[in-house]
């Protein structure tokens, strides 16, 4: 009996998002397994798309007859049955079409495009197969608009006809290697046969006895350094030899391959009970959730690494989630430096070859640990031991495209799957983890020191409404200055913090008030010396910076607000004895931009390092005594519930970058709102004061985590459209709540207009509403027609800011 096989196809559309039915070929029926990617024609032309097996039945859903697949895109599943499972519960929980979840779990090398190609009918005329000239067929994506024009006119009347290819991107990396062919001996009667003169033949010839003496095959690359390449492809004429094509692995960090492997430290009185505690669930194979509550410093990290250990040791495998790539490469080095090989690293500061590679080594088991940003979430690991999300807290654990998955959620799920436990590690855990700790959901572990026993550094607060007064210049503060210069002369090195790039937050004219807008967004362009020029943020849109104000023509053109740039500008002038290295998204654009600039910190070569968000957490290094924070105020003033919270967590972990080995440290923080709670427990590195206070605050305003959210948003490019739009999905969505619910707008969003699209929201707040999930599906599904009219509906659960 034919076996049938259940394929979601990779059209994302509603009408499209379940299995289709497909008939496995007699020839394919002992090969197609479920996770694997096929090639089928779908819907009533010629269109042949790509699909993921999702099922083998023997039985159809279909009562007509059925296409066959047309062939396999894989030898062997690149999703095991866990994935499978995982996807089709990633797109239930996000409203996100199966499809999208199953391309997210994927490398960008395993997604198939889709090439046309044209080719003559019988009824071509001749007029038409000169367009094809002496060619039998055509490359649609290779035409210019010109030519494409009569070929597309040539396909409707049907003298021409369209064929789908698929175009798959999984190329591995090969390497030629020499293989020798002959003995010893016939080597040797070479040699004695070669004219005197052939001096090259003969140094081959030796190394060819040498090679088959220890077995070896030696790349081609290192045998060119002193054979040339022309010789060998003489030699694999001659039959002495073979150059046989070998895949490698490109590897991200070669810098770290062949190095000694560290042992584990003895572990302080306080790290030794949590790595026991967590051991036993790992031993147990326990489906706990921990959440490590440790101050900077306090040894995180070698917690992880043993805990890592002893998953490793009972023979399973272990994934290690960090927020920021700034963080990988200091976390990759240490991982690594203890597990050797065994470490795999997914993040998207790799190239698409490396993510390939690297995904491949996981999913052949080469490699049993696991580190890397949100994506490695969907690591195709097997056999998991032990989950570990270090800086639990930060927001880009959420994805903010669909499907907008919290990774945390992710590893959450999977460990329940894999009777695995999880660690979320953090100095300042997120009020939704630390509730659940509180309530008995996660068992809370505590570290509440330093592991060398030095107190957490002193912070003082420094108040900028007087600080003018008192001889600041530019951005600083004169204390700030002069702790800048006191360290350099100390040879000792500082950390800035100003979580604002480019150099003014805007341009104004001083005359009529004009500000630079983006033309595409209702936000103001960003001024960037580096490239003179204003950018936007958010669309990417560059323009001239103008020399007179194009509303009135004067001249009074002036810069306003503070970035990284105008910063690092104003530091070279005040303290020219320093040397500044500033690390922000401009200056980590490239590949590995992030590890140079680390390094050559950690090298001393560099006095201060100025950067943005990415400097405050994760990073050691023992000689940095100063941070210095220039505007602790840059987002309290957003609209966003969780503004204090992130606030207080980013004061907290930049404050901990400072006197982290036996030297000790200061914090200055500059603010205009010394008063503030937030900057006031930050200051006292007083988790639990802030968490309390915080609570009482979301409680009263009915917010996570008293309440789950979600975020229903609208866009058009036209504002109306999308106002009316929201509006009548705001009725539909009301009427099937509870009167417990609580429902903020339809409003506008907070930036109303993004690359060129108005966007309008609602917020929904609940505790319990069955019957939501069903009708945010039913929008779905209903929306799917008015996206050809140029709506777009998103659907965020749990978003992590309202903007």
């Amino acid at each position: 009996m034919p076996k049938i096989a259940k394929v979601i196809v990779d059209v994302p559309t509603m009408q499209t998002d379940r299995p289709f039915d497909y008939l496995i070929p007699a020839v394919l029926s002992d090969t197609i397994q479920p996770g694997m990617r096929v090639w089928v024609q779908f819907g009533k032309g010629a269109r042949k798309v790509s699909g993921m097996v999702v099922a083998i039945s023997q039985h159809a859903d279909y009562a007509g007859t059925l296409k066959p697949i047309l062939t396999t895109l894989d030898y062997a599943p690149v999703l095991n049955p866990e994935l499978l499972a995982l996807s089709q519960w990633l797109a239930q929980t996000t409203y996100a079409f199966w499809i999208t979840c199953i391309q997210t779990m994927l490398p960008a090398r395993l997604k198939v495009d889709t090439d046309k190609w044209v080719h003559a009918s019988a009824t071509a005329s001749p007029q038409t197969l000169k367009l094809l000239g002496a060619q039998a067929e055509l490359a649609l994506a290779e035409l210019t608009p010109q030519a494409l024009a009569p070929v597309m006119k040539a396909v409707q009347q049907g003298e021409l006809t369209v064929e789908y290819r698929a175009h798959d991107r999984a190329r591995v990396k090969t390497e030629d290697h020499v293989v020798p062919l002959l003995d010893i001996a016939d080597y040797d009667q070479l040699l004695t046969e070669l004219r005197k003169n052939a001096k090259q033949k003969a140094h081959l010839l030796n190394a060819l006895m040498t090679w088959v003496t220890r077995a070896e095959t030696p790349a081609v690359k290192q045998v060119t350094q002193t054979i040339p390449r022309t010789q060998l492809t003489q030699a694999a004429k001659a039959g002495w030899l073979r150059l046989e094509a070998r895949e490698v692995y490109r590897d991200p960090y070669p810098q770290l391959a062949n190095q000694a492997l560290t042992t584990a430290l003895p572990l302080t009185p306080e790290q030794a009970p949590v790595v026991a505690t967590v051991g036993a669930a790992v031993a147990a194979e326990q489906a706990k959730t921990f959440l490590l509550e440790g101050v900077t410093g306090s040894g995180k990290t070698e917690v992880y690494l043993q805990i890592i250990a002893q998953a490793l040791a009972k023979g399973r495998t272990a994934l290690m989630l960090v927020p920021e790539i700034a963080l990988t490469p200091q976390m990759v080095q240490r991982v690594r430096g203890r597990f050797g090989a065994a470490v795999a690293v997914m993040h998207s500061g790799l190239s698409e070859g490396e993510k390939f590679d690297e995904w491949r080594r996981i999913q052949r088991g080469e490699a049993q640990v696991v580190v890397g940003a949100r994506s490695a979430a969907f690591a195709p690991l097997r056999n998991i031991g032990i989950c570990i999300i270090d800086e639990e807290h930060e927001s880009s654990y959420k994805q903010a495209d669909a499907p907008r998955y919290h990774a945390r959620d992710v590893v959450l799920h999977r460990a329940q799957s894999a009777h695995a436990p999880v660690v979320l590690g953090s100095a300042t855990p997120s009020l939704e983890s630390r509730a659940r700790a509180e309530k008995g959901v996660y068992t809370l572990l505590r570290l509440p020191h330093r592991i060398n026993q030095q107190p957490l550094p002193q912070v003082h607060l420094i108040d900028m409404r007087q600080a003018y007064q008192q001889g600041g210049r530019d951005d600083f503060s004169a204390p700030l200055l002069a702790a800048l210069a006191k360290r350099v002369s100390r040879h000792e090195q500082s950390v800035l913090l100003l979580n604002r790039r480019g150099y003014s937050a805007f341009v104004m004219c001083r005359e009529c008030g004009y500000k630079v807008m983006c033309p595409n967004c209702d936000i103001s362009l960003t001024l960037h010396m580096d490239t003179h020029s204003l950018r936007c943020h958010y669309c990417g849109h560059e323009e001239a910076i103008p020399q007179t104000c194009p509303s009135c023509g004067s001249k009074k053109i002036r810069y306003y607000g503070t970035g990284t740039q105008k910063v690092e500008a104003s530091l070279n002038q005040l303290l020219p004895q320093a040397r500044v290295l500033r690390m922000d998204v401009d200056t980590t654009r490239r590949k590995g931009g992030h590890a140079k600039l680390l390094k050559a910190f950690g090298a001393h070569q560099a006095d201060i390092l100025l950067g943005t968000q990415m400097i405050a957490k994760g990073l050691d290094f023992p000689d940095v005594t100063l941070v210095g924070v220039i505007n602790a105020d840059t987002g309290l003033g957003l609209p966003d519930f969780r503004a204090s919270e992130r606030t207080f967590q980013l004061l907290t972990q930049v404050a901990g970058r400072a006197g982290r080995a036996d030297k000790p440290g200061e914090v200055l923080i500059q603010t205009f709102n010394p008063e503030h709670y937030a900057i006031r427990f930050a200051q006292a590195h007083d988790y639990e004061g802030f968490f309390y206070a915080e609570m009482a605050i979301r409680h009263r305003g009915d917010y996570p985590p008293y309440y789950y959210t979600l975020k229903l948003t609208v866009s058009h490019q036209t504002e109306t459209k999308a106002a009316k739009a929201i509006y009548s999905l705001a009725q539909q969505v009301t009427a099937a709540l509870s009167p417990d619910a609580r429902v903020l707008g339809p409003t506008p969003g907070a930036i109303a207009r993004l690359k060129n699209r108005y966007f309008y929201q609602m917020v929904i707040k609940y505790k319990h509403e069955p019957n939501l999930g069903a009708v945010l599906t039913q929008i779905l599904d209903e929306t799917q027609s008015s996206v050809k009219n140029g709506f777009q509906v998103a659907i965020d659960p749990e978003p992590q800011d309202f903007i």
